[in-house]
This record gives C-alpha cells, sequence and structure tokens, in this order.
C-alpha cells in the first residue's frame, strides 16, 4: 500500500518560506558572484509537457503532490497547441512528458502517436509501477511500437530503501516491470532507451552520478538479470511534499545551508531552465517542472502555450528562487541527470 502524504503548506506559504531564508541564502547572489545573473535562455531544444498531476501513486520525495485524488489532467487542445509548436520550432529535438503518471492522461496513446510522426525523441517518465496495473499491462508493448524512450522512477537497488520513500510493494511491482521491458528488448537495443532516476531518501546532495550508475548495474543485473542504459540523478529540491518533511524534522535550514555550500557555478552554467520549456495541465508556461508547482509567473507577456512565440521567450529572464541551489548543488541536478 502506497504511502501517504497530505499536502499542508499553500503555494504562497512554501514560496513565503523560500524568500525568507535569510540573506546569506538568496540564490540571486551566488548567481552574481559566479557572473550568471540573470539566467537568460539559449535555445528550445526540450518541450516539458506535464500530462497532469493524476497519479497511481502518492511518494513522499514527489514535488507535484501527484496522487490517485488529483483531477488536473491536459486537455487535448492545449496538447494539440504543443504539436503546432513543435511543429514550427525547428530546435526542439526533445519531448519529455511527465505527470503525475503521464501513462494515465486519457489522451497519451493518441499524443504518442502523433509524436511518433515527428523528428523528435518521446520520453515518457514513468513510476513503472504503472505498467502493471489494469489496462496499463499493454501499454509497454504500445512503447516499444512507437520507439519511446523511458525514464523510470529507482530510487535505490534495494527493497527496504525504496518502498520507504515511495510505499510498500512499489520495489517488487518496479523490479517486475522492468523485466517486462527488457524482455522486450528496453535496455538492450540500441532504439529502446532505458534510464533510471535516482534522488536521495533523504536531506542529502546526490552523489557521483557515473559511480552510483555503476553500482546500479552491477547490482540489478547480479540480483535480478536486470538492464538499463544510463541512470540520472536528481537531487530533491526543498518545495511541496519534500518541503513540509525537513520542516517536520527540524532540518530545513541545514539542508539550505548544504545546497549552498555546495553550489557549483559549472552546474549552473547548464541549468536544464535554459533549454527547456514546461508546459502545465492548462497550457500555462514556466521555466522548469519545479516553478510550475510553485507557480512563479513567467518573466515574459507570453504566459500560455496558445501565445506561443519563439523569439519573444528566447528574451525573457529565466525566473529562481532559493529551491535553484538544489540544480546547481554537487554535480548539478536536472530531469537529465547530473550537469558537470
Amino acid at each position: 500500500m502506497d504511502k501517504t502524504v497530505t499536502k499542508k503548506l499553500s503555494i504562497n506559504t512554501q514560496n513565503e518560506i523560500l524568500n525568507n531564508l535569510g540573506k546569506d541564502f538568496l540564490f540571486s547572489n551566488y548567481l552574481k558572484t559566479a557572473k550568471q545573473y540573470p539566467l537568460k535562455p539559449t535555445k528550445l531544444e526540450i518541450l516539458q509537457i506535464n500530462l497532469g498531476y493524476l497519479c497511481n501513486m502518492e511518494c513522499n520525495h514527489c514535488h507535484v503532490d501527484a496522487s490517485p485524488r488529483r483531477k488536473e489532467v491536459t486537455a487535448k487542445n492545449v496538447l494539440e497547441k504543443c504539436l503546432e509548436v513543435i511543429d514550427s520550432t525547428d530546435s526542439i529535438h526533445t519531448v519529455d512528458l511527465t505527470g503525475g503518471a503521464p501513462e494515465m492522461n486519457p489522451h497519451f496513446t493518441w499524443l504518442i502517436k502523433a509524436l511518433s510522426q515527428r523528428n523528435v525523441e518521446i520520453l515518457v517518465r514513468s513510476n513503472l509501477t504503472i505498467l502493471v496495473e489494469g489496462k496499463f499491462k499493454s501499454y509497454p508493448e504500445f512503447l516499444k511500437n512507437h520507439k519511446v524512450t523511458i525514464v523510470s522512477s529507482l530510487p535505490c537497488y534495494t527493497e527496504q530503501n525504496v518502498d520507504a520513500q515511495r510505499g510498500d510493494g512499489t520495489f517488487q511491482k518496479s523490479i517486475k516491470a522492468l523485466k517486462i521491458l527488457n524482455n522486450l528488448g528496453y535496455g538492450k537495443s540500441d532504439d529502446l532507451k532505458l534510464h533510471l532516476v535516482y534522488n536521495p531518501g533523504g536531506a542529502s546532495v546526490a552523489g557521483n552520478q557515473q559511480a552510483l550508475q555503476n553500482d546500479y548495474k552491477k547490482e540489478l543485473k547480479r540480483q535480478f538479470d536486470i538492464e538499463f542504459n544510463e541512470l540520472y540523478t536528481i537531487t530533491n529540491l526543498p518545495i511541496s511534499r519534500f518541503l513540509e518533511d525537513l520542516l517536520t524534522q527540524n532540518k530545513l535550514q541545514t539542508y539550505i545551508e548544504l545546497l549552498a555550500n555546495s553550489f557549483n557555478p559549472n552546474a549552473a552554467q547548464n541549468v536544464m531552465c535554459k533549454n527547456t520549456l514546461s508546459v502545465d495541465y492548462n497550457g500555462n508556461l514556466y521555466d522548469c517542472d519545479f516553478n510550475q508547482i510553485l507557480k512563479l509567473p513567467f518573466a515574459s507577456n507570453i504566459k500560455n502555450i496558445m501565445d506561443f512565440d519563439n523569439q519573444v521567450l528566447l528574451n525573457r529572464t529565466i525566473v529562481t528562487s532559493q529551491h535553484c541551489f538544489g540544480c546547481t548543488a554537487g554535480e548539478g541536478s536536472s530531469c537529465q541527470g547530473a550537469l558537470t
């Protein structure tokens, strides 16, 4: 049974907490010292579409506060506009579908079919457990047929750690899904990529990505004969449920100090918000998926995908706050893993 986490902090309260951490922990000052303020976009290469906050799970670390009770699901007209944007913007090479569980969006298979007709890599961020439940059991074969890259959350290669973070029984379901994907060729064939995502179980910076990848490959192969392509390390950002957990344990200030002390200018140079645009279920635009959840206003007159203008958006300034320390700590953190 999945762990149940009740959201207690409003978005306004979360932003207020982050903005009141003290002048020593202003992310903008760290960027200024590194001569990288303000952050500006380079070119739009990745369109990240959140298909809604509905999910079959309810995990402790989920920054989206996804759950089976969420009603927000991206409408088809928003997705149709996203396709228009992809067709009109030559620089977009990757479409990153996230959630919640993106597979639960009623237009998911239609969208995958439409994207497969375009010259883009399709990423689906799956929690794995969804792929062994109900009608979704047929989705691995469907994803294979459309050469979709699967990016799967597996915060550890041990059952105890995974279940502690994501709920009892999650690990065994995940292993079952990974074996199904392997049997279809995922993680083994060049055109069927399977990537895993690691994030720390608590208030720490993600370790060395290559070393962790080596450990994952060794242990998953030894224990379960499972193979995959790459491991992405993502540091937990102090927002939503993880922020609540830090406050409950009285660890927020300590964690922010750790992240700030681990600030890496090279990681800041490569943050994902420079080449990625995040679209929410209403079509609203954000600099990243984390800004989307905090509802940080887009610094442009263009606020929604329906009014998309690439040249105007390239001239905007990227909106940052103290949670951004998570992306620039250590080796850096992004939806595509380490940055340095």
